[in-house]
């Protein structure tokens, strides 16, 4: 649940009070306080920190003052972070599979010759006997 509240001193110490009593959380995201709930308190301010720098990160570069359009943007770089994120992580997972079956197969082979050399000796002894 999110509930854009005005910006004074009191409401944002009485939003804070109501907050502690409604197992939520009051931030202020791009000017703008936002009452939300969650289990991890911490982890949402950290979220709407993130949220807000970004915000005005993209403010700073650009000529628009809607603070739609800002979030739209926010979003967006916010999002191709992410996916950027998702396509690296699954690089790395695929590598570390590729990595994880060549030792495998490394293994394997050692193991296999191994096992040919004591049938080698094996065979030989029995020659030999």
């Amino acid at each position: 649940m999110v509930e854009t509240q005005p910006r004074t001193a009191a409401e944002i110490s009485r939003a804070q009070v109501e907050a502690r009593y409604m197992d939520s959380v009051v931030v202020d995201i791009y000017d703008q306080i936002y009452q939300l709930r969650g289990v991890k308190p911490e982890y949402i301010e950290r979220l709407a920190e993130v949220v807000d720098l970004k915000m005005r990160a993209v403010s700073a570069h650009g000529s628009t003052v809607d603070s739609l359009r800002v979030a739209v943007l926010a979003a967006l770089n916010l999002a191709d972070e992410l996916v950027t994120l998702r396509a690296r992580y699954e690089a790395l997972i695929g590598a570390a599979e590729a990595h994880r079956q060549a030792a495998a197969q490394s293994m394997v082979r050692s193991r296999a010759g191994s096992l040919m050399g004591m049938l080698d000796e094996v065979l030989e002894n029995r020659k030999a006997g």
